[in-house]
């Protein structure tokens, strides 16, 4: 990650005290001209960009932060489009309105590219974020405070993130359906090196391993939506026509698992069960209702906004918060046994 410049290494590169500086750049005091365009230029050479979020603070002005998904349209887009992002925003707005910030929502585009440039944000909360997430990487790229719900997949230096237990929430629904009877579990996740995608895989093999299981699982990419759930059904049932549940953590993948399950005339739950992780609305207007799990997400929302308003005030200290612990949504789709 690149370092931000701050204020002080401009006033050691241009022989002045921090204090000049600010008073350089923003006008104030008595400076004389030639230290001015000296403090102009060391400023120009490092790439120094003002810190507005902490002059913000300071000054009690009013400031912004966004909302993003890092979720392709296809994932994010149509019906989730009121779930998971919406879910989050409505909590964290008037979180952030407490604190006195306000907050802007960028919708999940089809480019997968948020037209952050113009935005005049000062901070940001991304959620579940890729390794390579570009979003995430232009707002540190500017020194804005990013905070993530859901840890960064694939890389060692996260952004600072509220942890959403993904392997917990898997380990959940594969307990939940072995107990109601199934023996062939098929494990469908995204293709993206997201950090709940990593954990649902950890948490399936542990679990093939310890039961004897045999080992269904595909990787589906995200842009395909819904229709990469419905052909990797096609696809798992092919290679193994005894599968008696599906365990899809992608809530637009599963509502493709359940259209192939009907359309192949395999009824749900008697012949095949099936759950996803989000308890949204792909979740609940499912026929039948998919058993999903809470996550608690207005919680998640506040967590979220109290540990960005920290690192915009300067206190970086806290770089993970737990969030709660992830809760079981029965539902039809894997109501088998009494």
């Amino acid at each position: 990650m690149t370092q931000r410049v701050t204020i002080a290494d401009v006033a050691r590169a241009a022989g002045v005290s921090p204090t000049t500086v600010s008073h350089s750049l923003n006008g104030r005091g008595q400076v004389d001209a030639r230290t001015r365009e000296r403090v102009a230029q060391a400023a120009a050479a490092l790439g120094y960009r003002p810190n507005r979020h902490a002059q913000r603070l300071r000054t009690g002005e009013a400031h912004m932060i966004v909302l993003l998904s890092s979720m392709p349209f296809a994932v994010a887009g149509g019906p989730s489009r009121l779930g998971f992002l919406m879910e989050i925003a409505a909590v964290a707005a008037a979180a952030a309105l407490e604190r006195g910030l306000a907050m802007v929502l960028a919708p999940p585009l089809e480019t997968g590219h948020a037209p952050l440039d113009l935005l005049d944000v000062d901070g940001a909360l991304v959620i579940e974020p890729s390794a390579d997430d570009p979003n995430l990487e232009a707002l540190r790229l500017r020194g804005l405070p990013v905070v993530s719900i859901g840890r960064q997949g694939g890389t060692r230096d996260p952004a600072p993130f509220v942890d959403l237990h993904s392997r917990q929430a898997t380990e959940l629904l594969l307990k939940h359906l072995q107990d109601q009877g199934a023996r062939r579990i098929a494990l469908v996740v995204g293709a993206a090196e997201r950090n709940s995608y990593a954990q649902a895989q950890a948490a399936y093999d542990e679990m093939v391993s310890a039961q004897g299981m045999p080992r269904l699982c595909l990787r589906v990419d995200e842009a395909l939506g819904e229709e990469g759930g419905f052909a990797a059904a096609a696809e798992l049932l092919a290679r193994d026509a005894a599968i008696d549940a599906f365990c899809v953590p992608v809530d637009a993948f599963a509502t493709g698992v359940a259209r192939f399950l009907a359309q192949a005339g395999r009824r749900v739950p008697q012949d095949v069960m099936l759950a996803t992780r989000y308890d949204g609305i792909r979740a609940r207007m499912s026929e039948p209702p998919l058993t999903a799990v809470d996550l608690h997400l207005d919680e998640v929302a506040h967590l979220a906004i109290d540990l960005l308003f920290d690192h915009l005030r300067g206190d970086t200290a806290r770089r993970t918060v737990a969030g709660p612990a992830p809760e079981l949504v029965w539902r039809a789709s894997s109501r088998r046994l009494p």
